[in-house]
């Protein structure tokens, strides 16, 4: 229901004229991914101080991040449903309330039990990104979607950056703690925000729509809430597979070798059981047909390569920043900032350019020169990365190509898809993205737990498990390069 006089400023406008309340809800929207990201940013330079205050290992402290992203990835597409039910407003505010909370219990955890079950509760809140972006896409015209795409993911990095500046200084003063409770004042505020001037149009019923596009009746309400074994079902995929990592990073065994064998095996049969599921609900949980489109396909894929690279990188060069030498730098958590400020800065720039690079040539050439960048980047920091102003230089330049190829991804996703199966091609990528940002820390922690005593009490990740890290960083950018060439191939129509 419209809420406002300006009823027809709210819809879809089908020339290039943006309204003034588009501008103004991009601005709140994005508002809301870099509040997201600033929180999440801001706890990485924390993650040594938590490691020593809580007495647990680098393998536990992965799950800090991991938690939280396992439940956005199952959480996204089960918002997007709900999303469908009662709408994409009620549904953000709703999402960002549990996420408040979560900052709250976060801000007051004294064992890593309760600091991972805050970051759970988080999880819930971060879901509300794909739905602050269908919104978004609900008030922009086609013609400038691609812009308000470009400037929603630069957000992303304006809070990263100002996350490590203002993070590092924040843990330095007041402990990790803070940086929880630093940042509820502005989740409150984004809330209200999007509560006040936020609104949301009830699209045009369609009298031929798609099988997957229905109208909004009581008899859908019952069949999209009824798929509740396909949600378990990616769940237990998801869970036990992560599990698995989690039981690698701590020490493989005689005792857990069966262990980790079962949770691997549990994750494929859950998998198989889905992908059953799915081809007989009816609307299904996840649509596979889309999973199969030529061209939305490898842009999935590219998500969860970038995903994987991007929070492999993050815990990494936190813990070689701020281990002793000769095994790391020996610095702080504002030298941590420091190192990591050059990408943050370089990923805003870029994802705020690429738009207009894709005006200029498409969609499909600024994948293959992200990739190439990337594929440059990370073999540079595989090769060189004895000093911090080396390792500043090379993820400057990780973060041009993956800031190209991600912007571009996304575009490529909305202006692709079919127009009724734009949602739910979105929740897919955001989804699987979610799925690569879980995998990658979990990923490194395995590769940090070859660690290497230089006569401490405490050990520290060796050189060995930094070359497993950034070797396989090289191999993921290779893996986009391929399938951005593979696009190549195929007919991109950009919205532009």
């Amino acid at each position: 229901m419209i809420k406002d006089k300006s009823e027809k400023n709210n819809m879809i406008n089908p020339t290039t004229v943006v309204s003034r309340h588009a501008w103004l809800t991009l601005a709140i929207l994005s508002s809301t991914l870099l509040t997201v990201f600033f929180s999440e940013t801001m706890l990485l330079p924390a993650i040594p101080e938590i490691i020593d205050d809580l007495n647990i290992s680098f393998g536990t402290a992965a799950w800090i991040f991991s938690a939280y992203l396992i439940v956005a990835a199952v959480m996204t597409p089960v918002a997007g449903r709900l999303s469908d039910l009662y709408g994409k407003r009620k549904v953000l505010l709703s999402l960002l309330v549990i996420y408040v909370i979560g900052l709250a219990a976060g801000g007051f955890a004294d064992n890593i039990t309760f600091l991972l079950i805050s970051r759970i509760i988080q999880g819930f809140g971060l879901a509300a990104v794909p739905a602050a972006f269908s919104l978004l896409r609900d008030t922009f015209p086609p013609a400038k979607l691609s812009i308000a795409v470009g400037v929603f993911g630069s957000a992303y990095s304006a809070g990263s950056v100002v996350g490590l500046l203002v993070g590092a200084s924040i843990i330095q003063a007041l402990g990790w703690h803070a940086t929880f409770l630093a940042i509820i004042p502005f989740s409150v505020l984004v809330t209200l925000l999007i509560a006040k001037f936020v609104k949301e149009y009830e699209a045009p019923k369609r009298s031929n729509g798609s099988k997957i596009q229905m109208e909004i009746s009581e008899k859908k309400k019952k069949s999209l809430s009824m798929d509740i074994k396909g949600i378990v079902a990616l769940s237990v995929t998801i869970s036990s597979f992560l599990i698995a990592l989690t039981v690698i990073q701590i020490g493989v065994n005689n005792e857990n070798v069966l262990q980790i064998a079962g949770a691997f095996i549990i994750s494929a049969i859950a998998l198989s059981i889905f992908v059953i599921i799915e081809r007989r609900a009816k609307p299904p949980f996840v649509n596979l047909r889309l999973l199969r489109d030529k061209i939305l396909l490898p842009s999935f894929i590219l998500l969860i390569a970038t995903g994987i690279s991007m929070f492999m990188i993050y815990p990494t060069i936190v813990q070689l920043v701020r281990s002793p030498a000769p095994l790391g730098f020996g610095g702080d958590s504002i030298d941590a900032a420091n190192v990591q400020l050059p990408f943050m800065i370089s990923f805003l720039v870029f994802a705020s350019i690429t738009p207009f690079f894709i005006n200029k040539i498409g969609s499909i050439k600024p994948i293959i020169i992200g990739g190439i960048i990337s594929l440059l980047g990370t073999f540079g920091l595989l090769m060189f990365h004895a000093t911090e102003f080396i390792v500043s230089v090379d993820l400057a330049i990780i973060a041009i190509g993956l800031s190209l190829t991600m912007t571009t991804t996304w575009n490529i996703i909305v202006s692709s898809s079919p127009k009724e199966f734009t949602g739910i091609s979105v929740g897919i990528g955001a989804l699987l993205l979610f799925i690569g940002m879980a995998i990658g820390p979990a990923l490194a922690g395995v590769y940090m737990a070859d660690h290497e005593n230089i006569g401490t009490l405490v050990s520290y990740p060796s050189a060995h498990s930094y070359d497993l890290v950034f070797s396989t960083t090289v191999l993921l950018s290779a893996v986009s390069l391929g399938f951005g060439l593979i696009l190549r191939r195929k007919t991109i129509y950009t919205v532009v």
